[in-house]
């Protein structure tokens, strides 16, 4: 069992950034796939961002490509989603993902409880 604790949502402003951090508890961090999904008030859940177990390949969506950034530290079990030239529409609940053996959109085994993103216009 893995359990994912996200951090650093909150208000900006459009055209600003955010980082946000994803904490997992288990020991073999590195053995699993990382990403984030979003899901915005009555839209469908959407994938964001995908990192491999050694970071050497990542995976965005397209409306996120050039802004946001996913990075991981093995050697503190954390995920990353830096966030820059943030836009009203990025505005939605953030959750990070982790599965051993996913990739991309794909179905993903554990889900943190998500943190609150909201950009204002």
């Amino acid at each position: 069992q893995v359990q994912l604790v996200e951090s650093g949502g909150g208000l900006v402003q459009a055209g600003g950034s955010l980082r946000l951090s994803c904490a997992a508890s288990t020991r073999t961090f590195s053995s699993y796939v990382m990403g984030w999904f979003r899901q915005a008030p009555g839209k469908e859940r959407e994938f964001v961002a995908a990192i491999s177990w050694t970071a050497s390949s990542t995976d965005y969506a397209d409306s996120v490509k050039g802004r946001f950034t996913i990075s991981r530290d093995n050697t503190r079990n954390t995920v990353y989603l830096q966030m820059n030239s943030l836009k009203p529409e990025d505005t939605a609940v953030y959750y990070c993902v982790a599965d051993r053996q996913a990739w991309g959109r794909e179905e993903y085994d554990y889900w943190g409880h998500g943190t609150q993103v909201t950009v204002s216009s």
